[in-house]
């Protein structure tokens, strides 16, 4: 039954943008960054949502949905927990990927690099301007651990609110901002007739190198 519910499913129904991969920046985060103010034109829902790929330890790849905070001339920044799994995975094995899909224009962005970590003065500003409710959950220091009871939950959102409104001020320590400095960066434009067109930078020691690649 699931294959029959797929298979009537639409991808890439269009209409959908072109792209000149000809016609292109010499620095991928500056069509990046195009493509990102198309997807908000278009009215894409969380364009900053992104999938974070690491490695555990024992090799095993792991990925979920953050949001990306700011792209400047070092990378593409998010904000996690020291403590939680991507963490610590991050400590062991800096080498991550990040994924964009934006589905209303049919574009993909694949891109890999090793994470850096931010100043302490940068880490704090970014989780003070989180809203309370993430600062507080933040704050339990308990991110994918075996929650018991919900209660549990409230009785430590509780705690936290109440140091936050003692301190507005309060920062987690274990709070980590965090920048994906790109090796790699792959621009996916979907087609209707699967004629999809790919555009690969690759970083050197001179800079950055394109190649086109077959759909």
């Amino acid at each position: 039954m699931m294959k029959d519910e797929l298979r009537r499913l639409k991808s890439l129904a269009g209409p959908l943008p072109a792209f000149d991969i000809d016609e292109v920046p010499d620095d991928p985060r500056l069509l990046f960054s195009s493509w990102f103010r198309d997807a908000v034109q278009a009215g894409v829902e969380e364009p900053h949502a992104m999938v974070l790929s690491t490695v555990d330890e024992q090799g095993a790849p792991d990925a979920r949905i953050l949001i990306l905070k700011h792209l400047d001339h070092r990378g593409w920044h998010f904000a996690t927990t020291d403590q939680g799994p991507k963490g610590r995975q991050m400590a062991l094995n800096p080498q991550v990927a990040l994924t964009f899909y934006w589905t209303r224009l049919g574009r993909q962005v694949r891109i890999r690099g090793s994470v850096e970590r931010a100043g302490p003065q940068e880490r704090d500003v970014d989780f003070l301007a989180r809203p309370a409710g993430a600062r507080a959950i933040a704050l339990t220091a308990r991110q994918s651990e075996t929650l018991a009871s919900t209660k549990d939950l409230g009785d430590a959102l509780e705690l936290q609110q109440d140091r936050m409104r003692q301190r507005p001020d309060l920062v987690a320590q274990h709070w980590g901002l965090f920048i994906v400095a790109p090796r790699e960066v792959e621009f996916w434009q979907g087609d209707t007739e699967r004629r999809h067109r790919r555009l690969r930078y690759r970083q050197e020691a001179t800079g950055w190198a394109r190649e086109k690649l077959w759909p």
